[in-house]
Formats: structure tokens, C-alpha cells, sequence
């Protein structure tokens, strides 16, 4: 129950902020390891509480903390997932999910972005996400994926590279269309 208390407005306040800041990042992580966006919210919010309950002073939870209780959620979510009919599996098959969340005039580009995302290796996706959105350090990348850090920043190069030779294909193969 909220008593009101300066204490209590300030934490809110911080909590809300932190969300604010965060959660783009997040969710766009979420959405990478789920297999549709309202698993990925849910994910979301389950690794927020999960986390947060952990935090003895209430405050936020490291960053790197609640990257890494998605990937745990979400691997359990995919086992329990598997276990669907095969009626939903098959309509989720014949969805293609948008990471990015982005107005109208930026759907373009957000889905030239997702092609070539989608194109890479999954561990170089996924710390060039975890890099590039959630704002993560290569510590952090580290300790969230369970890898060393120079693995994270060689991962991140790595893809990058790719992330630019298939880019530099796609504008080849526009530029011969036009």
C-alpha cells in the first residue's frame, strides 16, 4: 500500500524512469526470444517482478540481471510452448514477427533492419541487440549470455560485418531494380 511518503514517491519515480529508459531495449530482446509479441511483453514483465524481488532495497535491478532472466524465461516458455496444438503452431509458423517498434515513417527502413537481422547467426544477433538497443556493455553482454566478454565483442564485430555485407547485397540488388 502507497503511504504517500516523499521515500516512496522518489522510488516510484526512479522505478519509472528506469522502465522508461529500459524497456524498448527489452522488449526488442523479448521479441527475439519469443515467438510472439504479447509472449515477449509477458516475458518482459515476469523478468521485471522477478528481478525486482530480488533487489533488497527496491531499487532497479542491474540491467544485465533482467537481459539474462528473459533469456531464462524465454527458454522455458519455449519448452512449454512446444507443448501447443498444432493448429497454433502451424498459425504462428506463417506469422513473421516485428522486432521493432516504429511509426509509419520509419517502417522501411525498421524492415530493411529486420531482414538483415534476420539473416544473421543467432549468437551474433543476439549480442548485436543486446549491444546496439539494450545499451549493454560487453561486461554486461558477458554476464547476461554466460559467455566471456571478449567472446561477446568478437560476436558483436562479427556480426556487425555481416549485419553490413548483407546490407551492402540488399542495396546492390535495389540499385539494380531502379
Amino acid at each position: 500500500m502507497n503511504s504517500g511518503s516523499t521515500n516512496e514517491l522518489s522510488k516510484q519515480t526512479d522505478w519509472e524512469r528506469w522502465v522508461l529508459d529500459h524497456a524498448p531495449g527489452l522488449l526488442l530482446f523479448a521479441r527475439q526470444r519469443s515467438r510472439c509479441e504479447a509472449d515477449a511483453q509477458d516475458l518482459v514483465q515476469e523478468a521485471l517482478v522477478e528481478t525486482w524481488l530480488r533487489q533488497a532495497d527496491g531499487a532497479p535491478p542491474p540491467l544485465a540481471l533482467v537481459f539474462a532472466t528473459i533469456r531464462r524465461r524465454a527458454a522455458d516458455w519455449g519448452r512449454s510452448l512446444d507443448r501447443r496444438t498444432a493448429r497454433e503452431a502451424a498459425a504462428q509458423a506463417d506469422t513473421v514477427e516485428c522486432w521493432f517498434d516504429c511509426g509509419i515513417e520509419e517502417r522501411e527502413r525498421s524492415g530493411l533492419i529486420e531482414d538483415a537481422m534476420r539473416k544473421l547467426q543467432p549468437n551474433y544477433r543476439e549480442v548485436v541487440t543486446l549491444k546496439t538497443w539494450g545499451g549493454l556493455t560487453f561486461a554486461e553482454i558477458a554476464e547476461a549470455l554466460e559467455i566471456p566478454a571478449n567472446t561477446a565483442a568478437s560476436r558483436y564485430r562479427y556480426g556487425l560485418e555481416e549485419l553490413r555485407r548483407v546490407m551492402r547485397s540488399k542495396a546492390l540488388v535495389e540499385s539494380l531494380r531502379g
